[in-house]
């Protein structure tokens, strides 16, 4: 399967196609074997352009950062290097092999070797794929042209031992197998279902890290019936594993259960759409499980808030930014509330209408709606214009006048609740109009202190 030659001609009229071949010329020029591999050939083998081009090489990296004025070696005792091109930077790796002696979260030590070393140490055939951009030259010593052309995923080696070396590698078939709207092959399909556990073994934020990369994929619920149907999402996302078989209510949602429900909302995504609105949708029918009631209908009573504690409580788990964390419970919180905006004053509007988050929510209403049959969105529409029609009336507001710590400062206080009372004060005061100045605000707050 040789490289289309219409997209070779369109990765090195890029920028970074370019700089990737102009990295190649140096290190070969100065003897060096030296190739791009993984994802990038493959794709480009699929017939698209690919977004990140790896190189691998025979130099070790001290080799490597003579060659380069500029570079990033925070990372070169794991055999990688950034060298600058112009104002960007490339990663750079020495040809490694693999090590026996991982306990499936990280390798105990990195070793260099030869290209055939560094071809076997990688996981799936397909990926095993190294072209020259300046001979053309492809070498693929696992046949993974052959395993592309059937978009099979199959491991390098014996299975299980590549799982128990990495357990990263489970989630890596699964979302290749989306990527490529591929195929597994029937021993790596067994091992992915055997070994389902081990993924327990990597950190909360290599879990999150794979999992985010699903959410972006063209068609995200195929990864994750993978990961429900292998038993991998008991053991990364349990509060999700359980969704499914829960059923909704027939007059709101004809499409089927609450997991069949969000596969359709993550299916529903644009490109994009923001990372935390991303997973706010992946959690935010996630409390149903706990709140199913059948009373005059089935219900789902409180659910928003429950979601949005089982939200929190994962992505602490996963080892998520905290800030990360309120935002996307925040979001869960509120995802009920569409039907109240409309009713509300002037000020309360303000209060909803001006959160930095606000639009974040709005988004998340319209991947619920994509994600329910029948779809009607004639409510999110109100909303949407009536939100519209208010920031024509009253302008966004500019940053806030006053920091915390100058609220402390002027009303000699510590942190606590009572700095955030105070900042809101000045915030709708702000939204009304009644102070446009530092100093406005400094003598709102020094008021407020003397009563």
């Amino acid at each position: 399967m040789p490289l289309p030659k219409h997209i070779i001609a369109k990765i090195l009229a890029t920028p970074q196609g370019e700089r990737a071949y102009a990295v190649v010329e140096k290190l070969f020029d100065a003897g060096f074997d030296t190739w791009w591999v993984g994802g990038s050939v493959r794709d480009m083998m699929l017939g698209n352009v690919p977004t990140d081009i790896d190189i691998a090489t025979a130099a070790l990296p001290d080799q490597i950062a003579t060659l380069f004025k500029r570079c990033d070696r925070s990372a070169a005792a794991f055999g990688s290097v950034r060298v600058g091109m112009g104002k960007h930077l490339l990663e750079v790796t020495t040809f490694r092999e693999d090590d026996a002696a991982s306990d499936g979260r990280h390798p105990e030590a990195v070793v260099f070797g030869e290209k055939e070393t560094d071809a076997r140490r990688r996981d799936f055939s397909i990926n095993a794929l190294y072209w020259h951009p300046i001979s053309g030259e492809i070498y693929d010593p696992f046949d993974g042209q052959s395993d592309l052309k059937e978009r099979l995923v199959r491991f390098i080696g014996e299975p299980t031992l590549r799982i128990r070396h990495d357990a990263l590698r489970i989630l890596r078939a699964v979302r290749l197998r989306s990527h490529i709207d591929g195929q597994y092959h029937p021993q790596t399909y067994a091992a992915l279902q055997e070994q389902a556990q081990h993924v327990e073994v990597l950190s909360g934020g290599r879990q999150r890290e794979e999992v985010e990369k699903m959410l972006k994929l063209a068609r995200p619920s195929r990864a994750f019936e993978d990961l429900w149907e292998l038993s991998v999402l008991r053991y990364v996302l349990p509060e999700l594993y359980v969704c499914k078989g829960i059923p909704q209510p027939m007059g709101y949602h004809r499409e089927g259960d609450v997991w069949e429900h969000t596969m359709r909302c993550i299916d529903a995504f644009q490109c994009d759409d923001d990372a935390d609105v991303r997973l706010a949708i992946l959690y935010h029918d996630s409390g149903k499980a706990k709140t199913f009631s059948l009373k005059e209908r089935i219900r789902f009573d409180e659910h928003a808030t429950i979601s949005a504690e089982i939200a929190s409580e994962a992505l602490t788990r996963l080892q998520c930014p905290r800030k990360r964390i309120e935002k996307i419970a925040w979001l869960i919180k509120h995802h009920m509330m569409m039907s109240v905006f409309k009713d509300l004053t002037e000020e309360r509007k303000a209060h909803w209408y001006f959160h930095p988050w606000f639009q974040d929510l709005l988004r998340l209403f319209a991947l619920d709606i994509a994600g329910t049959l029948p779809q009607d969105t004639s409510l999110y529409q109100s909303i949407t214009d009536d939100f519209l029609a208010f920031l024509d009336r009253h302008p966004l507001p500019p940053k806030p006048l006053l920091t915390g710590d100058q609220v402390m400062d002027i009303l000699g206080i510590q942190p606590g609740s009572r700095v955030g009372e105070a900042l809101k004060i000045l915030h709708d005061a702000q939204i009304r109009g009644e102070i446009s100045s530092k100093e406005e605000a400094q003598s709102l707050l020094q008021r407020i202190a003397e009563t």
